[in-house]
C-alpha cells in the first residue's frame, strides 16, 4: 500500500478531524485548566484557602484516574465517536455542577464528576488520532492537537478570569458547560464512524493487559507519571504564588496566560516537527533542562526574574516535554489495543497529578498574608522528578524502533525465486 512520504499534507479528511478533536481538546483542557486559576476568587467567596486549592485540582485528577482504569478495560470494543460523545456529555454536565458549589465538599464533588469523564475522553481522542494519522506524521499531529491547550490559555483562561471579574467565579463555570455541549454534537455529527481498530485481528491474550508485560509500556507509563506529577507540584499553586509571593496584579493575570499560550502555540506545531526529524529523546532532553531551569530560578523563591519570563518559560518547557512524550506513546499499543491503552495512560497521568498536586498543598502553608510557606521543598521534589524524563523516553524510544523495524522486515516479501534461463 502507498505511504505518503513524511512531509506531504495530510488528506483533508485528516484535517477535519484533527479540527474536531482539537475542539474537544480545547473545551477539556480549558475545563481543567480554568478552576486553578480562579482559586483565589471562589476561595475567597466559598472560604476556602489558597493552600487547598490543589485538593480542588487532585479532586478532578484522582477520578479522572480511576475512571481511567476502569475505562482502559472495555473503551476498545466501542465505536470511537459513540464513547467520546459519551465521555464529552458527562464532562459537560460535572462543569455545570461545579457552578452551583456552596462550599469545599460540593465543589470537589463536581471535580470528581469532570474528571470522571474528561479523563477518558483525552484518551479516547488521542486514540482516534492515533488511528487516522500514520507515524511518519504524528508527531506534527499531536502537536497541532495539543496546541489546544495554547489556545485555552490565549483565549479561554484570560476569558474565563475576566468573566469571573465581571460577572462572578461562577459564570466561567456555565460558560464552558455550554461550548462543550456545542462541540460534543458537532464531534457526533461531523466526525465519520471510527470502527477501524474493531476489524484488527485479536488473538487470544492479546488484549489491553497483554501491553503491561511490555517493558517499553512500563516505561512510558512510568515518563508519564514522572511528567504530570512534576508539573501538578507548582501548577495548581501558580495563581497564589505569583499573586501573593510575587505581589502581581490579580488584574493582569490573564495577560501572562495569554502571552504563555500565544508563544506554546507557535511553538508545539515546530516542536512536532523536531519530534519527527530527530526523535523523541533529544526534544525531551532540552525541554526538561527548559523546565528544570524556571522552576529553580522562578518558583524556589520570588527572586529577579520578571514573571512573565517566569510563566511564560514554565509553559514554553511543559510543551518540550508533553509533545515527545504524547507522541511517542501512540506507538506503544497495537491498534486494537490503543483506546484502552491511552486510557490506562490517562489514568496514570490523572493520578500523577493528584498525587502531585495533594503532596504541594501538604507542603504548603499560607501567611496570614495569603503568600505560600514552603515553595522551595515543592521545587526541589519536582526538579528531581522531572529529570527521569529524557531517560525514560529513551528507553522507550530504542525499544519501539526495534519492534517497528522487525515488522516492517516481516512484512516485505521475499524475492522470488530466479527463472532458469534456457
Amino acid at each position: 500500500m502507498f505511504q505518503p512520504p513524511a512531509h506531504s499534507a495530510p488528506p483533508r479528511s485528516e484535517r477535519g478531524i484533527l479540527f474536531l478533536i482539537g475542539a474537544v481538546q480545547f473545551v477539556n483542557i480549558l475545563d481543567f485548566m480554568m478552576v486553578m486559576p480562579l482559586g483565589p476568587d471562589f476561595g475567597l467567596k466559598l472560604g476556602i484557602p489558597n493552600s487547598h486549592i490543589g485538593w480542588i485540582g487532585g479532586a478532578y485528577t484522582g477520578a479522572a484516574a480511576i475512571s481511567g482504569i476502569v475505562a482502559s478495560l472495555f473503551l476498545d470494543r466501542f465505536d470511537r465517536r459513540k464513547a467520546l460523545a459519551v465521555a464529552m456529555l458527562g464532562l459537560v454536565i460535572g462543569t455545570a455542577a461545579g457552578g452551583f458549589a456552596t462550599g469545599l465538599n460540593s465543589l470537589m464533588a463536581a471535580r470528581v464528576a469532570a474528571g470522571a469523564f474528561g479523563g477518558p475522553a483525552t484518551s479516547i481522542s488521542l486514540s482516534i488520532i492515533a488511528d487516522v494519522i500514520p507515524p511518519a506524521r504524528r508527531g506534527r499531529a499531536m502537536g497541532a492537537v495539543m496546541a489546544a491547550f495554547s489556545v485555552a490559555s490565549v483565549i479561554g483562561v484570560p476569558a474565563g478570569l475576566e468573566l469571573a471579574r465581571w460577572a462572578g467565579w461562577r459564570a466561567p463555570f456555565f460558560c464552558v458547560a455550554a461550548l462543550g455541549f456545542v462541540v460534543a454534537a458537532g464531534a457526533v455529527f461531523l466526525m465519520p464512524v471510527m470502527k477501524g481498530h474493531l476489524a484488527h485481528p485479536r488473538p487470544a491474550g492479546s488484549g489491553v493487559l497483554a501491553v503491561f508485560g511490555d517493558p517499553a509500556a512500563l516505561a512510558a507509563l512510568l515518563a508519564v507519571a514522572t511528567v504530570y506529577s512534576a508539573a501538578f507540584m507548582v501548577i495548581p499553586n501558580i495563581s497564589p504564588f505569583l499573586q501573593f509571593n510575587y505581589g502581581y496584579p490579580r488584574a493582569h493575570l490573564g495577560w501572562l496566560y495569554m502571552a504563555g499560550g500565544a508563544l506554546s502555540f507557535l511553538a508545539m506545531p515546530a516542536i512536532g516537527r523536531l519530534v519527527d526529524r530527530f526523535g523523541p529523546p533529544p526534544v525531551s532532553t532540552i525541554g526538561t533542562l527548559l523546565f528544570v531551569a524556571v522552576l529553580w530560578f522562578g518558583f524556589s523563591k520570588p527572586g529577579p526574574l520578571p514573571v512573565m519570563l517566569v510563566f511564560v518559560g514554565f509553559m514554553l518547557g511543559m510543551s518540550f516535554r508533553n509533545v515527545p512524550m504524547t507522541s511517542l506513546s501512540t506507538r506503544v499499543p497495537l491498534p486494537h489495543q490503543r483506546a484502552g491503552f491511552m486510557s490506562a495512560q490517562s489514568a496514570i497521568q490523572h493520578l500523577a497529578a493528584s498525587v502531585g498536586a495533594a503532596l504541594s498543598s501538604s507542603l504548603l502553608l499560607e501567611a496570614p498574608d495569603r503568600s505560600l510557606v514552603g515553595m522551595a521543598r515543592v521545587v526541589l521534589i519536582a526538579i528531581g522528578l522531572a529529570l527521569a524524563l529524557p531517560v525514560l523516553i529513551s528507553i522507550v524510544y530504542g525499544r519501539v524502533k526495534r519492534r517497528e523495524a522487525a515488522e516492517a522486515h516481516r512484512e516485505i516479501p521475499a524475492d522470488p525465486e530466479p527463472v532458469p534461463q534456457r
